[in-house]
């Protein structure tokens, strides 16, 4: 009887439903010294509004090469061209996507914005944007985007636009600015002016 009066007695435990009348907790903030994440170059990922060209395109053409694949390339790099072979070994792989259309209307300029927006969203820093002037069907636009972390080069992103053609090469690894500028004309990289990685050669 003692043991049932003393059960009686023992206040409920607590619910674990919340209070309606207790405000909810305040979720702790970051701590303002965290680092923001890096972006991540990943070779199989290309906006959306590149497929939505391609499936306008008249001809494409697509393909990756991973450490196998650059490494046996690299062999064929003649001897003459070391800096290259050097800039070869630190890659983690390549992938090209080629356009060609018939007429250069054919191009929607909005889609191609949105291409570039999607990088600026995903946390690339933009470094070179350069508009050569070849005539009317020679106009070429360049875009190069970087990954960068610290003074190395994690991943980079070249888009090139003409009047007929558009051509995006991302390129992942752990690079120079200076190992970049070699690779350009190897492996469906497009050629691009030097702009700011010019600055960053010595860094």
């Amino acid at each position: 009887m003692v043991c049932g009066a003393a059960l009686a007695q023992t206040p409920p435990a607590p619910s674990m439903q919340p209070d309606p009348g207790t405000a909810p907790t305040a979720t702790v903030p970051a701590s303002p010294d965290s680092s923001p994440a890096i972006p991540e170059a990943i070779l199989d990922w290309v906006p959306p509004a590149l497929t939505q060209l391609s499936a306008q395109a008249e001809a494409r053409e697509s393909f990756t090469l991973d450490r196998t694949m650059l490494t046996a390339a690299a062999g064929l790099v003649p001897d003459s061209d070391a800096a290259v072979r050097q800039a070869v070994a630190k890659l983690d792989g390549v992938s090209v996507h080629m356009l060609r259309f018939g007429e250069p209307e054919a191009i929607d300029p909005d889609q191609v914005d949105v291409i570039r927006q999607a990088y600026h969203l995903r946390g690339w820093k933009h470094v070179i944007s350069s508009t050569s002037n070849g005539g009317p069907a020679h106009n070429q636009t360049t875009d190069v985007w970087l990954v960068v972390d610290g003074a190395n080069v994690r991943g980079a992103v070249v888009l090139v636009e003409s009047p007929r053609s558009l051509t995006l090469a991302t390129v992942a690894g752990n690079l120079s600015p200076v190992d970049l500028l070699h690779l350009r004309g190897h492996f469906g990289i497009p050629r691009f002016d030097d702009g700011e990685l010019n600055g960053r050669n010595g860094k």
